[in-house]
């Protein structure tokens, strides 16, 4: 195999594997007719465009799932790993705690609902005595002070609603999925990488005013997914990624408004633009037009 074959197959990793099994080897053998062969790395523009090409074609599979519910188990996807970040940094003091949030959100990613609901429940009301100062299950000693990423103490800057704001409504989306019976696609496996990006900062309280790089890094994280999921419902006139957002924009948006007369103007702005976002996410896919699947 030559160093541009190899390339050529890594780039096509970027579509769906059951695309790749139906026309990978086509794709391959067009791309390489047309690619001078004493090259070792493919054109900049026919890269771009593969991986551009790629992730359209795993948005349009996305929509072979039934949409309410794929939409709702990737809202709780994306809750169960915001309130494990939360945690992260604080893993040394609370190691069970996050090895059971760990695994509450391995089983939401798979599907299996009604092994993941009591787990995100258990870890959901740990939250909220860990915020209020309540024993729940072990006594824990507070404050819990962070190990790495954070300087504030777990829940310092947030209330007893801000402690429970991501966990209590994966609880609600994952006890629907549960009692539907219906098992979505599985999600990906990346999305534990999820984690660090947002646990660099407390969504109650970001200091928008005065930020450090690591917030800078969710703010950009939650400002291009949202933009993300605008684009692909623009693409498909499907709205499950407008579903997803705005369960992640209402469990965010609880934690924030706990001290919403003390966020800063900074502060005030972006969760506008989260919110707008949402919005347009929700307004976009109308007037779209769909695509059929065979």
């Amino acid at each position: 195999m030559t160093p541009l074959e190899r390339r050529y197959r890594r780039l096509l990793r970027a579509y769906p594997r059951a695309y790749r099994s139906a026309h990978g080897d086509e794709l391959l053998d067009v791309l390489l007719g047309h690619t001078d062969p004493k090259r070792s790395r493919p054109p900049l523009k026919e890269a771009a465009g593969l991986l551009v090409n790629g992730l359209r074609e795993r948005v349009w599979q996305a929509t072979t799932a039934p949409m309410w519910a794929d939409g709702l188990h990737l809202g709780v996807t994306a809750l169960c790993a915001a309130h494990l970040s939360g945690w992260l940094p604080y893993a040394t003091s609370i190691p069970v705690w996050c090895a059971l949030s760990t695994l509450g959100l391995i089983l939401t990613i798979m599907g299996r609902f009604r092994l993941a609901l009591p787990l995100v429940l258990l870890t959901g009301i740990k939250s909220w005595t860990l915020g209020t100062g309540v024993v729940f299950v072990d006594a824990t000693l507070l404050p819990i002070e962070p190990a790495f990423l954070m300087h504030d103490a777990l829940y310092g800057n947030s209330g007893p609603i801000g402690a429970a704001a991501w966990s209590l409504p994966a609880c609600a989306g994952l006890a629907i999925l549960a009692v539907r019976g219906e098992r979505p696609r599985r999600r990906s496996l990346w999305w534990p990488a999820v984690v660090p990006l947002l646990a660099v900062a407390d969504p109650a309280w970001m200091a928008l005013d005065d930020p450090s790089p690591l917030v800078l890094v969710r703010v950009v994280a939650e400002a291009a997914t949202l933009a993300g999921a605008v684009w692909a419902g623009r693409m498909t006139g499907d709205q499950r990624w407008a579903l997803a957002a705005a369960l992640y924009l209402v469990a965010g948006s609880t934690a924030f408004g706990e001290h919403l007369v003390d966020q800063s103007r900074q502060n005030l702005a972006y969760w506008g633009l989260l919110a707008f976002l949402t919005l347009v996410a929700a307004v976009a896919p109308r007037g779209s037009r769909t695509r059929a699947f065979d």
